[in-house]
């Protein structure tokens, strides 16, 4: 039991339910909140609010945008010719801090983990398999996490893509094993997609 009233206590229960916030952070959250002024709580609930209810999925590469198709994809300066295959879109936001790629990406939301009994159809595979059908694919860049299920999905996936006869290539180990893209500093990915090596 604690001391806190009740409002405090919703609000802890609510920030410790955030990935990465323990129950002692979001104390420290919630006591600056409540001492935070009005006006800067008020633009804060709206801000989660706004990103709430309209960012919305990009109907061609899956990331998370407020627009549809989302800029990457709708921008002529950028390749259709080249796929980025990452996990998540804090993975094309890392990528995109490198300014080497110049195609266009396929965000999948996950990996296929047996163990957390994620299995292929909970991602985003039926679709990127639909752009091979409709674009005009040379490469697909497998940019998966250097993880046990990272390892798995890119190559469930380059075998599913393979009847295509597109080049297939996994970005280069320039990735320590078990680390993620997220995380990754500029050079690090530059390196990892200039060495990457061919799958098929």
């Amino acid at each position: 039991m604690n001391n806190f009233s009740k409002p405090i206590d919703t609000l802890i229960k609510h920030l410790s339910q955030l990935p990465g916030i323990g129950t002692k952070t979001a104390q420290r959250l919630a006591f600056h909140i409540i001492n935070m002024p009005s006006e800067n709580v008020s633009d804060l609930s709206k801000a989660i609010i706004d990103a709430k209810n309209q960012i919305q999925f990009c109907n061609i590469c899956q990331n998370i945008s407020d627009s549809n198709p989302c800029g990457i994809c709708a921008s002529k300066e950028r390749t259709d010719s080249i796929i980025c295959v990452v996990e998540t879109p804090r993975d094309v936001m890392a990528m995109e801090k490198s300014k080497e790629f110049t195609g266009k990406y396929h965000v999948l939301h996950g990996t296929i983990s047996p163990s957390n009994s994620i299995t292929p159809d909970m991602l985003k595979i039926r679709e990127l398999v639909e752009r091979m059908a409709s674009d005009d694919v040379e490469e697909v860049i497998l940019a998966t996490n250097p993880t046990i299920d990272g390892e798995a999905t890119a190559m469930y996936i380059a075998r599913l893509l393979k009847p295509f006869n597109i080049k297939i290539t996994r970005i280069a180990r320039g990735l320590p094993m078990g680390s993620d893209i997220e995380y990754a500093d500029e050079i690090t990915i530059t390196k990892a997609l200039e060495n990457r090596v061919s799958i098929f």
